[in-house]
């Protein structure tokens, strides 16, 4: 059995692989970090590389959480699948491989949550694209989807140490949306379809 402590770490390294960059440099040569708003994520990479190569960071970020959620579970108790899963979010916000500067954990975090509370998280999923597809702002589906996931675990009776989780989960994606927050005031965050340009800061 997997001991919970190297559960959690090696959840943790999992989250911090840099899919995003690893994907931009083997699909299109290029660096993700030195366009657009310079993170490492799904919408970046959308914007500077493509949806194909979208796609597949996508399907990696949230296979890092979901993972991680499994590796907890080899470690028996419930509590090492939730400190688990939030490891690899915290991987994927504050990377070890790259000095700690890394995404926003979004598809981390759905990976973590799908395998944590299903239910809760394909409604999380269809209000996101809802909201994606009225406004075209991935961002702020995002932040709707993080201010409503520990509500929703409230509503269904989840237990507090979800509940718990669900707020750090919460508090993690609004803290690394601050730039989108402001921009999304200004009026000057970008839509699904607009390309990024290099070294422009949005």
């Amino acid at each position: 059995m997997l001991g919970p402590i190297l559960a959690i770490i090696a959840s943790y390294l999992i989250g911090s692989i840099p899919f995003g960059l690893l994907v931009g440099k083997l699909w299109a040569n290029i660096d993700v970090r030195e366009y657009g708003s310079g993170n490492i994520g799904t919408s970046n990479v959308l914007r500077t590389v493509g949806p194909g190569a979208a796609i597949v960071v996508f399907a990696l970020d949230v296979g890092k959480g979901a993972m991680a959620v499994y590796l907890g579970s080899l470690a028996g108790a419930e509590l090492v699948k939730i400190m688990a899963g939030v490891a690899a979010i915290a991987g994927h916000n504050w990377p070890i491989y790259l000095r700690f500067k890394g995404g926003k954990g979004v598809a981390t975090s759905l990976g973590a949550v799908i395998s944590l509370t299903p239910i809760v998280a394909l409604i999380l999923l269809g209000l996101w694209i809802i909201i994606v597809g009225i406004t075209r702002y991935i961002s702020l589906a995002s932040l709707a989807a993080a201010v409503l996931f520990p509500v929703f675990l409230i509503i269904s009776h989840a237990p507090m140490a979800y509940i718990l989780a669900g707020v750090l989960i919460s508090a993690f994606a609004i803290y690394r949306h601050r730039s989108n927050i402001q921009r999304l005031l200004a009026g000057t965050e970008l839509k699904i379809g607009e390309k990024a340009k290099k070294t422009d800061e949005q």
